[in-house]
């Protein structure tokens, strides 16, 4: 795991780069120097630590790689790589690369970004993984090409503009879309693309080179019991390769459900003294009871870490600084509060990340497993408006009153409109008070539209969109943030390379059976985990955003918002923003609280990030 930056046309601030991208790799930094073009590593030591130093060159290529190949031993005897000089899978990769090109992506089971320098084609080859696990930003002007880690990384080379579209989009969204940024020609490679960068003239030429909806369109004709014993067999491979791809010790996060509960009985099978943790929270749920059945029943060397919240007032600008654009998602505060614990103890950790979105975890899937509600009649669309106007609004997300409130709230809505209520739901019904530009979501509807004319049943296209949209541009980048803030890796067997061209094709009822959420996990589960972890909700992080917004935070978020130089009033009617402080607008509180917070994460954002380096 590691940090990597670089340059055509364009000479690094090695010190500020260095500086920036530190905690990605403190072990070791080393920058390759060639014409145009500079290549930047920090190394996180995790896989061949005496012999894996980056760059690395092989014949006329030179890499530098963020992330781990967890099948590289398989892959190495497959196409006898015997020349190796190293253990390492930088190597494997390198020599895959220079044997068979962007098609060695197809071989790989991994998380990674990459940057390869062929000098023989003088090009810069780039690529991420299928799901987007590792992150890779670049700037480009058709002059000069500037690629990094993390925004703040690329901030800190460059005198950056604000594009003012994709803050619209994500103030609507709350993430931003696919290849967007905060910053006008910035650019996130996409998951699942790779792209070849001409030294002569720096403007990547962009492939998609993997994409989860051809595994929807798949379908697969295998049984129940037929798929639940090949994803116990993919499962087992997954969690196998990660646990022994590593020269460090690797532990296990137990949350109290099934999906990280599943990798640690498998993990132990395949480390015999694992160690597991589970962390709770003051004043919230606390699952370690659940987790100690598990960790229990398997005996792992295990740790419960109790995590307070007593310093997010001093600590909450600096976790919304690392993401070096605005981040909505509030569950960033115990992600990293929870990493921060980890890392006092190993360094690289199995997670469940990913069950959820393959597996069909949440609560909202429920209803599209029986109806496509993105295609509702517009007789129902407009029976259900007329009943929502009648239905007082709910202050309480999990309750059954909430669900209808929402359920009804999105049947009335078309298009797009009902994806954002189903998910996000956060400026939903105050669109009116967003000051976008006209056709702001035009490209967005696009894509929704063709999702809707795909031929997916409701609850593919929603499990599709979100492994697209929320997994890809949210839950992800925050794992990644939070955990590279402290130097720890986080790797996610659910996510790998056999599960993600197998799972989207199976039949919905093994997602969804009757009220019943990720119905094929549950099975497996029956296999390996105590009863009482079986049939549990899902429930993430118990974020107490109200009573932040309404407490512990409410001065410091008060003071951004309505700041003399506050940005978004260029994107929210200053108007709407008082009233919705002052709890006149008739919205739940929840919702009032995530509207508060959006333009509390993009205030930090732009004094923290943007000012900070103008």
């Amino acid at each position: 795991m590691c940090g990597i930056a670089g340059s055509i046309n364009f000479p690094l601030n090695i010190s500020v780069i260095t500086k920036d991208l530190w905690h990605r790799g403190p072990d070791e930094q080393s920058t390759f120097s060639e014409g145009n073009l500079q290549l930047h590593h920090h190394r996180l030591s995790i896989v061949d630590i005496a012999g894996g130093q980056q760059p690395m060159h092989f014949q006329h290529l030179t890499l530098i790689f963020n992330g781990e190949i967890y099948n590289y031993r398989d892959l190495k005897q497959k196409f006898n790589l015997s020349n190796c000089q190293t253990n390492s899978d930088t190597e494997v990769l390198l020599h895959l690369y220079a044997a068979m090109g962007p098609a060695c992506l197809e071989e790989m089971d991994g998380m990674y970004a990459m940057a390869i320098y062929d000098r023989r084609n003088n090009e810069l080859f780039i690529a991420r993984d299928r799901a987007g696990k590792k992150p890779f930003y670049y700037f480009t002007d058709e002059k000069k090409f500037v690629f990094a880690s993390e925004l703040n990384a690329l901030r800190g080379q460059l005198d950056l503009s604000i594009d003012q579209q994709s803050i619209q989009q994500f103030i609507r969204l709350g993430y931003f879309y696919k290849t967007a940024t905060a910053y006008k020609q910035v650019t996130e490679l996409p998951a699942g693309s790779f792209a070849k960068v001409s030294l002569e003239k720096p403007v990547p030429q962009v492939t998609k080179w993997w994409n989860i909806h051809q595994y929807y369109k798949e379908k697969s004709s295998d049984s129940f019991d037929t798929a639940l014993e090949k994803t116990d067999q993919f499962l087992h491979e997954a969690v196998k390769n990660r646990v022994e791809a590593s020269d460090l010790e690797v532990g296990s996060f137990l949350s109290g459900g099934i999906d990280s509960g599943l990798v640690t009985a498998i993990a132990k099978k395949y480390n015999q003294s694992l160690r597991t943790f589970t962390v709770s929270f003051d004043g919230e749920y606390d699952e370690a009871p659940l987790a100690k059945q598990v960790a229990d029943k398997y005996q792992t060397d295990h740790t419960e870490i109790k995590i307070s919240f007593d310093n997010l007032l001093n600590d909450v600008e600096q976790i919304l600084y690392n993401y070096g654009e605005p981040f909505f998602d509030s569950s960033a505060i115990p992600s990293y509060y929870v990493s921060q614990a980890a890392k006092k103890y190993l360094t690289v950790i199995l997670n469940g990340d990913g069950g959820d979105e393959l597996f069909g975890g949440y609560r909202r899937y429920v209803p599209f497993a029986k109806f496509d509600f993105f295609r509702s009649p517009f007789l129902l669309r407009k029976l259900a408006s007329a009943a929502f106007t009648f239905l007082p609004v709910s202050h309480n997300k999990k309750s059954k009153y909430n669900y209808l409130y929402r359920l009804t709230d999105l049947v009335r809505k078309n298009k797009l409109g009902i994806y954002l209520s189903s998910t996000i739901d956060s400026f939903e019904g105050n669109e009116k008070y967003l000051l976008a530009d006209h056709g702001y979501l035009d490209q967005i509807e696009q894509d929704f539209d063709d999702m809707n004319r795909s031929g997916l049943t409701g609850l593919q296209k929603l499990m599709n969109l979100d492994f697209d949209n929320i997994l890809s541009g949210n839950l992800l980048v925050k794992m990644d943030i939070a955990t590279m803030a402290h130097s720890l890796e986080g790797r996610s067997p659910l996510l790998c390379k056999n599960l993600l061209e197998y799972v989207p094709g199976l039949q919905d009822s093994f997602k969804i059976k009757g009220g019943q959420t990720k119905f094929l996990l549950r099975k497996l589960s029956e296999k390996y985990l105590p009863p009482d972890l079986i049939h549990q909700p899902k429930r993430g992080f118990e974020i107490p955003l109200k009573k932040w917004v309404d407490n512990e935070l409410k001065d410091l978020i008060g003071d951004y918002i309505f700041s003399p130089n506050s940005l978004s009033t260029e994107f929210v009617d200053a108007g709407f923003t008082k009233k919705l402080w002052e709890r006149k607008i008739n919205t739940g509180e929840e919702k009032r609280a995530k509207m508060l917070w959006t333009l509390f994460a993009l205030e930090v954002w732009y004094k923290k990030c943007y000012l900070k380096h103008a």
